[in-house]
């Protein structure tokens, strides 16, 4: 169990890591997402059921939905900007 364990704590360390560096932020979500279900399993497997789950749901759920909304916002107000930006121009 601890080579399980010491290999989630990598994964968990390369997710971070791989989080800040990424320069696509779609990218950078899903990797969270990655993130919070490690993070979710390594609560269960230190028995903290109550932890395990709630970081399933608010880190990897609620969270990551709220980002990829955030993520649509912002490509919606670019599309907007170069379509206003275009007109301007004719």
């Amino acid at each position: 169990m601890e080579y399980f364990e010491l290999l989630l704590l990598g994964l968990l360390v390369a997710c971070g890591a791989a989080t800040c560096l990424t320069k696509n932020l779609l990218s950078a979500v899903v990797i969270f997402m990655a993130y919070s279900l490690v993070m979710s399993i390594l609560w269960a497997i230190l028995r903290a059921p109550d932890l395990a789950v709630t970081e399933a749901a608010v880190g990897a759920g609620i969270s990551s939905l709220l980002l990829f909304l955030t993520l649509k916002k912002l490509r919606d107000l670019r599309r907007k900007a170069q379509e206003d930006g275009t007109e301007k121009e004719s």
